[in-house]
């Protein structure tokens, strides 16, 4: 579920217990319901599931320069594949070791395999004669602001996802 400020600016991603709790507290107000027309069912009343739903009082968000590295979004930033052999990636890896003067930033931290993460250790890639499949960069756009954000294949996202915040 997508949660939509005031504003109609995406915030965050939500699982649906926590959007249905927020329609129900009178907090949040449906604005797309699910494609497939899904409902929930309790004793008293039915509700259909929202795909998008929006705050009923503006929340101010503080900006962030740069987005937050953590494992999730790494991943997501490599898609899942290993910046090494391009297999599936397990782990994270400092292209320039931590114990060799390497920052914890986006540009030197990539996704990796286990066999390539442990064939490396400590190593630099010259010393192992490697190099790396893509360029590590730090992720722009809008999507990657949200907390939790996916690319979600949800066509009903896609007019707030292009939406610049105010």
């Amino acid at each position: 579920m997508l949660l939509l400020n005031a504003s109609y600016e995406p915030l965050t991603t939500l699982p649906l217990r926590r959007a249905v709790l927020l329609v129900l507290r009178d907090k949040a107000e449906v604005v797309h319901g699910d494609a497939a027309g899904t409902v929930l069912h309790s004793a008293s009343m039915v509700l259909s599931v929202p795909s998008v739903i929006r705050l009923h009082r503006y929340i101010r968000v503080p900006y962030r320069r740069r987005i937050p590295l953590t494992r999730v979004a790494l991943m997501r930033r490599d898609g899942h594949h290993c910046a090494y052999c391009g297999k599936r990636a397990e782990t994270i890896d400092h292209v320039v070791p931590r114990s060799r003067g390497g920052a914890h930033v986006w540009e030197n931290v990539v996704a990796s395999c286990k066999p390539c993460n442990h064939r490396k250790a400590d190593r630099l890639l010259d010393e192992l004669g490697w190099r790396l499949n893509v360029t590590p960069t730090v992720p722009r756009g809008l999507h990657w602001r949200l907390i939790n954000g996916e690319q979600h294949g949800d066509p009903q996202w896609a007019p707030y996802m292009t939406r610049q915040a105010a």
